[in-house]
């Protein structure tokens, strides 16, 4: 199997050659696309040097999979035109997210609606996959009226520049700005652009993916704040049922469902923190409690690497379920 990684100089990118090199993936040729000035350089993937192309010459080589982790618009641009070369495009991007015509993936909740058909598969939102992953299991047995999300988001989900903001403010350095405040000992309230609603795209993401991939009929309310953290993001989420719930069996859907994992022990202070999510697959759920205030209601608290199942271990997972597709 031939793959091909667009992107893979990024934050993303570089997640993205750990999981596959820690993954069971039989690639037999590895592609790793980059801009013009990464172009000819090498990246290292299990001990190999492998130099980097152009998408140009990617195109050439007919990956049989492509993971896309450039941005909208190189996806825009470069999605069909690898699709219609018969190579299936997973798309890190929100461009596709929303066509009425692509499946929006978490593979541990709907990954068996993908098909051999399947030629541009869009990885949803981060935030969104860790958000699913608890609430679909909820859903089937409970079924879910309404969420209120409130999300406490790493830099690492901007991109480098943040990263490189809040290094140099704790070093009282004055450098370039990924935001419009500082955000080192501070919390901005904005993740991504306002729209004309006031809400930020972010926060729209969370609603209409989340609607997409479970159910139409969820009314979702999210408010996304970005945080001086760097290891993943984390969700403080409310979650109102039709029907009536025992806590005990929430602890037990969410334990059964795979990927997730529940810390939830209050007497012995263990719950989801990003500093130990940092680096892992699974998402993580606790702080699990019934609402006082409000009937058939439950909070709890999500937190997940959003570099990893947030984005290049969802990437992979979905590669995984389409190889048995390849030349089929």
């Amino acid at each position: 199997m031939k793959l091909a990684i667009i992107g893979v100089t990024g934050m993303v990118g570089k997640v993205m050659l750990e999981v596959l090199s820690e993954e069971a993936l039989n690639i037999s040729q590895l592609i790793p696309v980059a801009s013009a000035n990464s172009v000819g350089k090498s990246i290292q993937f299990n001990d190999n040097d492998i130099e980097i192309v152009s998408l140009e010459t990617a195109i050439e080589l007919s990956p049989d999979i492509a993971i896309f982790s450039a941005g909208g618009s190189v996806s825009e641009k470069w999605a069909p035109k690898f699709a219609s070369k018969g190579t299936i495009v997973i798309d890190n991007s929100s461009f596709w997210r929303m066509d009425p015509s692509k499946k929006l993936i978490v593979p541990e909740v709907n990954g068996q609606i993908l098909s051999a058909l399947d030629k541009i598969i869009p990885n949803p939102n981060c935030s969104t996959i860790q958000l699913v992953m608890v609430l679909k299991p909820l859903h089937d047995r409970f079924k879910i009226k309404r969420v209120i999300v409130s999300t406490y988001q790493s830099i690492s989900g901007t991109g480098v520049k943040a990263v490189r903001q809040m290094e140099a403010e704790r070093h009282s350095i004055d450098g370039e700005k990924a935001y419009p405040y500082p955000i080192d000992r501070n919390c901005i309230p904005q993740c991504d652009v306002f729209l004309d609603n006031d809400y930020t795209k972010e926060e729209m993401k969370l609603t209409n993916e989340t609607k997409k991939i479970i159910d139409s009929s969820i009314e979702v309310s999210a408010t996304a704040v970005r945080i001086p953290v760097i290891g993943g993001h984390s969700e403080a989420v409310n979650i109102e049922f039709e029907n009536e719930y025992e806590i005990e069996e929430i602890k037990s859907l969410l334990s059964e469902m795979p990927g997730l994992t529940v810390q939830d022990e209050p007497s012995e202070l263990l719950y989801p923190m990003p500093i130990n999510a940092h680096g892992k697959n699974d998402v993580f759920v606790g702080r699990i409690r019934r609402d006082a205030s409000q009937p058939k209601s439950l909070n709890l608290w999500i937190v997940a690497d959003n570099l990893r199942k947030g984005a290049a271990t969802n990437a992979v997972q979905i590669a995984k379920l389409m190889v048995g597709y390849i030349n089929n």
